[in-house]
């Protein structure tokens, strides 16, 4: 993986690929941490502490799904808006207009 901070553009770029690599791992330790919940309380019986402790989990889980596919949405988003491939950018447009002035031939008063 290589890491390059040397314009805004490729720091968001390097953020994004970092974010796109560890994103998926996370999400999974998340997925995981969800099914052992379920099979938990699915196996506690009658015990209500077991019961708790595996809601909490499964809560843990869902909360920590969500977050991620938020934050991998997000900077997914900001990602394509500011910095899209092909080098357009929604922030600058690709051409200045020229100022009509004494210079381009119009009369100013």
């Amino acid at each position: 993986m290589n890491l390059d901070f040397s314009s805004i553009g490729s720091s968001l770029t390097s953020i994004t690929n970092f974010m796109n690599g560890l994103i998926p791992l996370i999400i999974s330790i998340g997925l995981i941490l969800f099914l052992i919940g379920i099979v938990q309380f699915v196996t506690a019986g009658g015990d209500e502490e077991k019961r708790a402790a595996a809601r909490g989990m499964i809560i843990f889980g869902i909360i920590a799904l969500f977050v991620m596919v938020s934050v991998w949405g997000f900077v997914n988003i900001l990602s394509k808006t500011f910095f899209q491939s092909g080098g357009t950018s929604t922030i600058a447009p690709d051409y200045i207009p020229k100022a009509i002035g004494p210079a381009s031939g119009a009369v100013t008063r």
